[in-house]
C-alpha cells in the first residue's frame, strides 16, 4: 500500500507538470487508444443492425465484461512485472500511472478557451471550445462560450483526474486499467444513438456506478476550495450541489458541475444544442449570474489547481499514515 502510495502521489506531480507529450503519442499508441482499437472491433464484430436489440444487448454486456476482465489481469501482470526491477519499475509504473491522468492536459485545453477569447474574441473561444465539448457551439456567445468552458473544466476533473486517481488508490494498477476500459467504452459506445442504445447499455450503466464516488468527491473538493478560498460559504454551496445535482440528465456530472456553479455563483447548465438536437437541460444553481467571460474562467481554473493540492495533501497524508504504520 506505501509503495502504490508513493507512486500515486509522483504520478499526480509528473502529470501536471509534463502532461501528455505530443512527440510520444505521434510515434506509439496512447493506451486509450489500444483500448478503443479493440472496442471499436467489437463494435463492428457484435453490434451489427442486422442482430436483435436483445442479442446486442447480450453481446454488449458479454463484451464489456471481457474487456473489464482483460484490463484487471493486465494491470496485475503489468504490476507484478515491473516491481520485480525495482526502482526502474517503479519509475516506469509511475510513468505509466500519469498518462492516465489528465490534469495539464484538462488545464491546457479550458486555458486555451480563455486565452483564444482575449486574443481573437468570440470566433477563436468557439473554435477552442468545440475542441473540449460536443455541444453546437455555432450560436453560442461569449458568456456561452465560457459557461460550457467551466462546466467541461468541473465535469472532466471529476472523469479526467479524480475518478483515475481514485481507481489507482483503490485497486492500483489493475483498477486502474479496469476504470479507463470502461469510460473509453462508454465515451465511444455508450450513447443513446439507435446503434448503440442497446450494445452500449452495459457500458454506459458501468460507467454511470463507477463514476458514483468521484463524482461526489470531486464536488466536496470543490467546496472545500470554494470555503478556503472565501468565495462562499461551505454550507450554501453544498445545499445547492444536494439541489441541483440530481437535476442533471447524468447522475454523475451535475456534482461537480453544481458545485462549481455555487462556488462562482454562476446558472451552468440549461438548454444546449447537438446538432440538430436541442436539449433542455435544467439550469444549476440557476439564482447565478449567466453572464461569464475569461475572468470566470480564471477564476474557475484558479478553484480547480486548489482542489488538485487537496488531492495531493490527501494522498501525502495516506502516504504519512501508511510510513508511520
Amino acid at each position: 500500500m506505501t509503495a502504490d502510495l508513493a507512486i500515486l502521489l509522483f504520478a499526480s506531480l509528473l502529470d501536471r507538470s509534463v502532461g501528455d507529450p505530443d512527440w510520444l503519442w505521434r510515434r506509439v499508441p496512447h493506451p486509450v487508444v489500444l483500448f478503443g482499437r479493440v472496442i471499436d472491433k467489437a463494435d463492428r464484430r457484435f453490434n451489427r443492425l442486422v442482430l436483435s436489440p436483445e442479442t446486442r444487448r447480450r453481446n454488449g454486456a458479454i463484451f464489456i465484461a471481457v474487456l473489464v476482465g482483460g484490463a484487471l489481469l493486465g494491470g496485475l501482470f503489468l504490476s507484478s512485472v515491473l516491481r520485480l526491477f525495482g526502482p526502474l519499475g517503479y519509475a516506469a509504473e509511475i510513468c505509466l500511472v500519469a498518462v492516465f491522468l489528465a490534469q495539464k492536459s484538462l488545464f491546457d485545453h479550458v486555458g486555451a478557451v480563455r486565452d483564444a477569447l482575449l486574443a481573437e474574441g468570440l470566433a477563436g473561444g468557439r473554435r477552442a471550445v468545440s475542441l473540449i465539448v460536443g455541444r453546437d457551439v455555432a450560436n453560442l456567445d461569449t458568456a456561452g462560450v465560457s459557461r460550457a468552458a467551466i462546466e467541461s473544466l468541473a465535469e472532466n476533473q471529476s472523469d479526467g483526474v479524480v475518478a483515475p486517481w481514485l481507481a489507482y488508490l483503490i485497486g492500483g494498477l489493475p483498477g486502474l486499467l479496469a476504470y479507463k476500459a470502461i469510460n473509453t467504452a462508454d465515451s465511444m459506445i455508450g450513447h443513446l444513438s439507435d446503434r448503440h442504445r442497446d450494445f452500449g447499455r452495459a457500458a454506459a450503466k458501468l460507467d454511470d456506478v463507477v463514476n458514483w464516488p468521484s463524482a461526489r468527491l470531486t464536488a466536496i473538493l470543490y467546496v472545500a476550495a470554494a470555503t478556503i478560498k472565501g468565495l462562499a460559504a461551505w454550507r450554501r454551496v453544498w445545499t445547492v450541489v444536494e439541489r441541483d445535482a440530481p437535476l442533471h440528465r447524468s447522475p454523475n456530472a451535475g456534482w461537480p458541475e453544481a458545485a462549481m456553479a455555487a462556488a462562482l455563483n454562476l446558472s451552468l447548465g440549461g438548454p444546449r444544442r447537438y446538432g440538430d438536437l436541442v436539449v433542455d437541460a435544467p439550469s444549476l444553481n440557476g439564482e447565478g449570474r449567466r453572464s461569464a467571460g475569461p475572468g470566470e474562467i480564471d477564476q474557475a481554473l484558479s478553484l480547480t489547481r486548489l482542489l488538485f493540492a487537496l488531492l495531493l495533501a490527501i494522498n501525502a497524508g495516506l502516504l504519512a499514515i501508511s510510513l508511520l504504520l
